[in-house]
């Protein structure tokens, strides 16, 4: 069974699968918020040691996290064809595909990121953050294959089983951690043990669920094809240089950030936090969105398409009002919950304020994207990522480097690099979909 989006409620369909994704993403959120609250009982350092870890490891997992959105816009549309054949033929070598992008991936990271790392820290948490991170990158496989599989089950309509899996290990990660961390003092490497933990969990369950859907039929018959690998790469890597540039650019913002102190690196972690809290719901529409676009357009039904993408953007201004609002009123009381230090909760809560506005630009961007990965026209997210995450940032940063002035301006300059992507990439997808409109006039004459 898998549920047909091309029939029925727009609305409806983006309620009932944006839910459970922003739900489920929440509860990862507030699994990472667990992490950096254990972080926080360690040191300063720890909380830095956290912050650098994300930006770098992100960027291993970015190919991944693209590959796996460009496989839910490929089932999707098999799906939407009717041709449950295709769409199976296309899960089992993904799966295949998987498991060799994921040794790839550790292996690069493990020889790139000590690298990496170097450039950005302080000597004093350094090695810190190599003693949490080396232990993550040998399970990068767990990661890699979560992902694939939740990618597969929401092709199908199925954004619950990621849900019920992210909110049992955010509870379960509470107390890895205090086992870990705060029983056997492993420090950051005892958090590191219980995202391991956590995520071989994740990985096992999804693998459960997705073998009881019509896309599992096993491996008997199965045959490699070199084709289908062709076509993921093909639609997955503008989406996975968009995620590796959302790390890169990451990276960069950490890289401007550090030389203001291990105050702000931990605060930019902190405020990360607390806006993806956020984002969340954002998120899960734009999850919602892909499938229901995806398979909308393998059943040539696109005037279901632009109602889809208005309506989610409307869904995602109001979150991102409620989100600017509760960063003013109550910014510091939810940062306090993350640290006691006095100087970067005041840095955390500046970044909250300033760069909350943000989210209005985040919010065009994601649904855009999931829009024109649904009709297969990703092409433009590449280049859009390299002016939003790296050629943007490296001038403009330098520019406030330059003139040595206070970090409010670095976040400032952030919010008008995410605004201005944003309304290009507005533009660009209203053009594609009037060329959505041509294609449907001349499939009724």
């Amino acid at each position: 069974m898998h549920t047909d989006l091309t029939q029925g409620s727009i609305k409806t369909h983006l309620i009932t699968l944006s839910i459970p994704a922003m739900t489920g993403y929440f509860f990862h959120t507030m699994f990472n918020v667990t992490d950096t609250v254990f972080a926080g009982l360690i040191s300063t350092e720890a909380l830095a040691a956290l912050s650098l870890s994300a930006s770098v490891f992100f960027m291993i997992l970015a190919i991944g996290i693209g590959m796996s959105e460009a496989l839910t816009s490929l089932v999707g549309n098999a799906l939407g064809e009717k041709n449950t054949d295709r769409a199976q033929h296309i899960a089992l070598n993904s799966i295949i595909f998987a498991v060799f992008l994921s040794l790839f991936l550790s292996i690069s990271g493990v020889l790139s990121v000590p690298y990496f790392i170097g450039l950005l820290g302080d000597p004093s948490y350094v090695s810190t953050t190599l003693e949490y991170i080396n232990i993550i990158l040998y399970a990068t496989i767990f990661f890699i294959a979560s992902f694939f599989f939740n990618a597969l089950l929401n092709a199908t309509g199925d954004t619950k089983s990621f849900r019920n899996i992210l909110i049992f290990t955010s509870i379960l990660n509470i107390f890895l951690n205090y086992l870990f961390v705060s029983y056997f003092e492993y420090g950051v490497r005892g958090i590191a043990i219980a995202t391991v933990i956590a995520e071989f969990l994740t990985m096992s369950y999804l693998f459960y669920k997705l073998k009881n859907t019509k896309l599992w039929r096993g491996y008997k018959g199965f045959k490699f094809d070199i084709s289908v690998i062709k076509e993921l790469l093909k639609q997955g890597f503008p989406p996975s240089m968009n995620m590796f540039m959302m790390a890169f650019g990451m990276y960069i913002i950490t890289y401007f950030v550090a030389p203001y102190g291990k105050e702000a690196v931990a605060a930019f972690g902190i405020g990360m936090r607390v806006e993806q809290i956020f984002l969340m719901p954002v998120v899960g529409l734009g999850i919602a969105t892909l499938a229901i676009v995806a398979q909308n357009n393998g059943a040539q039904e696109y005037k279901r398409i632009e109602p889809t993408l208005k309506l989610a953007m409307l869904f995602g201004f109001s979150v991102s009002l409620l989100g600017v609002i509760s960063f003013f009123t109550l910014g510091e009381y939810m940062v306090s919950f993350l640290t006691s230090d006095p100087i970067v909760i005041q840095m955390s809560v500046l970044y909250l304020k300033v760069c909350g506005f943000g989210f209005f630009g985040f919010v065009v961007i994601f649904i855009s994207i999931s829009m024109l990965q649904g009709i297969k026209k990703p092409a433009i997210i590449f280049p859009i990522s390299v002016y939003r995450q790296v050629v943007a940032p490296i001038i403009l940063f330098s520019v406030v480097a330059f003139f040595a002035l206070d970090i409010f301006y670095l976040w400032l300059t952030l919010d008008f690099i995410v605004l201005s992507a944003a309304l290009y990439l507005l533009l660009y997808a209203k053009r594609k979909l009037n060329k959505l409109k041509t294609n449907e006039i001349k499939l009724i004459h």
